[in-house]
Formats: structure tokens, sequence, C-alpha cells
């Protein structure tokens, strides 16, 4: 058995990351299974109400992750990702699916000793996710991949992640702007 590349323990990390965000939200993670993951699933948020002016009481939200140590370039307040995978991004951007599904990319640091660090005081994974619905984005005439724009006021972190639950509960979905945040 050889040692996970260095793709993979990318991929890994933003698997933490996105548990410890919904753990410390209050909310269920889980890692989506094969069939999901066939599908451009890689984990399934669950939570539950009351949520403020919320209809529902329990709201599932689908996740695609992303890791990249490239540096996002800055149009317009939205950070830029080379999203590879024209299947996949077309799965994110249907509009007629029952479960909401959102685009999760963690941004690390270019050196891979930065990517996590450990103290006797903390654990801490370093540069920040942000997430994007890719719902109602225009079908993409490209071959391999599709450059997509997260807005950065949509930092995937406890309360971002609260915010759109509680949307979510009211079957506001959100949908994909460009890079107009």
């Amino acid at each position: 058995m050889r040692p996970l590349t260095s793709q993979n323990v990318e991929s890994e990390l933003s698997y933490a990351y996105v548990h410890a965000v919904a753990a410390s939200a209050g909310m269920g993670c889980e890692v989506a299974g094969r069939h999901d993951d066939g599908a451009g699933v890689d984990a399934k948020i669950t939570a539950w109400g009351p949520f403020e002016g919320g209809v529902l009481q329990e709201v599932d939200l689908k996740v695609q992750l992303k890791a990249t140590v490239k540096p996002p370039s800055i149009a317009t307040n939205c950070l830029s990702y080379s999203f590879a995978g024209i299947s996949r991004y077309n799965d994110l951007r249907l509009p007629d699916v029952a479960t909401p599904r959102i685009l999760v990319v963690l941004f690390l640091p270019a050196s891979s000793e930065d990517w996590l660090v450990h103290s006797d005081d903390a654990l801490t994974l370093k540069n920040c996710a942000y997430w994007v619905s890719l719902r109602g984005a225009a079908a993409s005439s490209n071959a391999t991949s599709q450059t997509v724009y997260l807005p950065q006021f949509q930092k995937f972190d406890p309360a971002g992640l609260t915010k759109l639950m509680s949307s979510l509960s009211r079957f506001d979905v959100p949908t994909y702007k460009g890079n107009v945040p």
C-alpha cells in the first residue's frame, strides 16, 4: 500500500473541513455512498429546526467537495475556480432536483506543510472554503472544465451554513449568479 497522493490528502482535508463546520453548526454530515458519489455528491448535510421564518423542520443539502492549492483570481468580489469535469458541473446546475446541491471549494496554502498545524492548544486547518450553488447556471460549451465563481461573502462556516439551511427551510434555493455577488 502506498501513501496518499497530495491530491488525495487535499480531498480528505475538504471532507474534514465540511464535517467540522457542520458539527460546529449542530448539523449532521455524512459521506455519500457509492451511488451518490457516482452522481457527483460527496456529502450530505442535515439540519433540524426550528429555523427562523422556516416552514420545514428538517432540511438536507447535498455537497460536491473540491480542494485546491491554486490561488483563486478575484473578479467582482468572487473567487474563480476551474471546475474540472463537465458532467459534474452539469449535475450541479440542474434545477429539477428535490435536494439542493452546492459546490464547496477549500482553498489550501501552496505548501502542504502549511495545510494542517497542530499544537497543544489547537488543530488548525489553514485557509478557507467557500460555497456556491450552480443551480440554473448556463450549459458549458467546454469539453473538460468550466470556470465558476464563488462569492467571497459565501464562506463555508457555521454561521453561513446555518443561514443557508434556514433559507432552504423556506424553500428559498439559491441560484447561480456568475461573477455577480
